[in-house]
């Protein structure tokens, strides 16, 4: 995408608070079959969490924050996600998500300007709802990572996210089910799940503000 920052933010503010592409979007990214998957009507008792996609410049190219997730983590452990975690007692999604990255890799929230919201996203594995909260920042961010929690910083460009290329599937058996999942190849990544739903949701708002 060959546009500056500052342009990307007034557009994808304007986006934000219009329709989003939401589900149909999410489903191109969403392995099959997602067991327990409730997109409108989560089943059972959820919980709300935050996660932030964060936008920020070098030199002249525009890039995305993304994490790969502690070996050490009891759940999703070893794997590309958003910066994010349960949402508090008292604090606003968006609060949640600016904390979280804090917490996580050293975010400063002051420096980070909140665009508004992607569609939510049912996450049946973690019981969660997850909120992404969309945000950008005026330079690239200072890390200071949380062992316990992040391995690495990943930081693709948004034109790798939006080139067709890097999106690939595979097949196998995972729980004992045969499945085929749907991935992002970004930065030597494999981003798939939650996040990759995300971010195709993410993607489609991009394209259309191309």
């Amino acid at each position: 995408m060959n546009t500056t920052l500052s342009d990307l933010e007034s557009r994808l503010r304007l986006a934000l608070t219009g329709p989003l592409p939401g589900l149909e979007a999410q489903r191109h990214m969403a392995p099959t079959p997602r067991p327990g998957w409730q997109p409108s009507q989560p089943a059972g008792q959820v919980r709300d969490a935050a996660g932030l996609v964060l936008l920020f410049p070098i030199d002249d190219r525009v890039y995305l924050l993304l994490t790969v997730r502690s070996a050490q983590l009891p759940s999703h452990a070893g794997q590309v996600s958003l910066p994010g975690g349960a949402v508090e007692a008292g604090e606003s999604l968006e609060e949640a998500a600016l904390r979280e990255a804090h917490e996580e890799i050293g975010v400063d929230p002051a420096l980070v300007r909140v665009l508004g919201r992607l569609t939510p996203l049912h996450i049946p594995v973690s019981g969660f709802v997850l909120h992404p909260i969309v945000g950008v920042a005026d330079a690239r961010p200072s890390y200071r990572l949380a062992d316990s929690e992040v391995e690495q910083v990943v930081e693709p460009g948004l034109d790798a996210l939006l080139d067709p290329g890097c999106v690939k599937h595979q097949s196998g058996i995972w729980g004992g089910v045969a499945r085929e999942v749907p991935y992002f190849a970004l930065e030597g990544q494999v981003v798939w799940g939650a996040t990759a739903m995300v971010l195709a949701e993410f993607a489609e708002v991009l394209s259309r503000q191309a």
